[in-house]
């Protein structure tokens, strides 16, 4: 049977609505201090890493880095080796030295506030975009992750198999109250580790099963 926008948009309110209940408190697992520059170095690092790897590492990277200013000037080796623990190294320490660089040159050294100001800085795509607009400025944002990606296919919002996280991203806008985006995503990462993991989910006693449709059909 198909399902209308409107039954999706039912559907995600209800999932939004449980999983503020399970995890009233989430936030960004990336410890960045409320300093949007290492936001976005650290966001960076996270790809195909552990947000707990990169935590560690980018302790002696700060220490080392303290601000873009310093991260600028870096020597790209010693940035790789420190790094290294987070893997594909060499392509993540020029985005972020060149990152830092660009910030300063072209933006005063403050993070811009736009979707498209954000996408010229090396190394951010969407998915970065999206949770510094969400993260630093408070603005509508969805991050489409692989747990997002997932688990808002489980839930039915668009056919399972779908792998393209520019045209989730434009699903999940239209089903998600804006004001509502950001956390959701904090949210469902935390979901998606504890229960709704990627080869074994626990969908007997899941919080979401009445409103998901793969929980359903196991």
């Amino acid at each position: 049977m198909r399902v209308t926008k409107r039954e999706k948009r039912e559907r995600m309110a209800l999932a939004v609505a449980e999983l503020e209940r399970l995890y009233p408190d989430a936030a960004c697992a990336l410890e960045y201090g409320s300093d949007p520059w290492r936001l976005l170095v650290m966001a960076r690092l996270s790809a195909q890493c552990t947000d707990a790897r990169v935590n560690t590492v980018s302790r002696e990277l700060f220490r080392v880095f303290p601000d873009a200013e310093a991260m600028a000037c870096g020597s790209l080796s010693e940035i790789e080796e420190i790094i290294k623990p987070c893997g594909l190294y060499k392509m993540k320490a020029k985005n972020i030295r060149d990152a830092s660089a660009m910030l300063i040159s072209d933006f005063g050294g403050v993070l811009p506030d736009t979707m498209e100001a954000l996408l010229t800085l090396p190394g951010v795509g969407r998915k970065i975009a999206n949770l510094l607009l969400g993260d630093i400025f408070g603005r509508p944002a969805v991050v489409c992750d692989t747990h997002c990606m997932r688990i808002c296919g489980r839930l039915g919002m668009y056919d399972e198999g779908l792998r393209d996280p520019f045209k989730i991203e434009k699903i999940l806008v239209e089903l998600i109250a804006p004001e509502k985006s950001s956390d959701f995503c904090h949210r469902i990462v935390l979901f998606g580790r504890d229960i709704c993991t990627a080869r074994s989910p626990r969908c007997d006693g899941c919080p979401l099963r009445d409103i998901c449709s793969a929980g359903r059909a196991r």
